[in-house]
């Protein structure tokens, strides 16, 4: 049995140029809603069913560590997060290890459930995917 059992997607992060137009899209048209804003870090997280969707300005601290704003010379995809049944760093980094990917630092981070550990990785395509454990009960 794999150390990895993915639950579903628990979030993804867009950079984007236009906060604001951003908003409009996905709350006036598509109907999620704001869920929670931290201005210091340029991050507004929609409520999008189960799942949130994160927006960071380009012009914000984590927008603006993405490269150019989201066009021919920049991405604007920061990174998807996949929730992940259950979070035992050691055996993660195993598992992870014995792939060949490389395992990036644990940390407690927010995700649609609430709070919980996660671990960044790469792609082969260097895209990063966050690994989202489920949450641990602090707000």
């Amino acid at each position: 049995m794999s150390a990895i059992r993915v639950r579903g997607l628990d979030h993804v992060v867009l950079r984007v140029a236009d906060l604001e137009r951003s908003l409009g899209f996905y709350c006036g048209a598509l109907g999620c809603t704001e869920e929670r804003r931290i201005d210091a870090l340029g991050l507004v997280q929609l409520r999008a069913g189960s799942a949130l969707i994160d927006l960071v300005p380009v012009a914000g601290p984590l927008g603006g560590a993405g490269g150019a704003p989201p066009g021919e010379e920049g991405r604007n995809v920061d990174h998807f997060a996949l929730r992940i049944e259950r979070f035992d760093e050691a055996e993660l980094r195993g598992h992870l290890s014995a792939h060949c990917i490389e395992p990036g630092e644990v940390g407690r981070r927010y995700g649609a459930e609430g709070n919980g550990p996660s671990m960044y990785v790469r792609d082969p395509d260097g895209n990063v995917v966050e690994l989202k454990g489920p949450p641990d009960g602090d707000a």
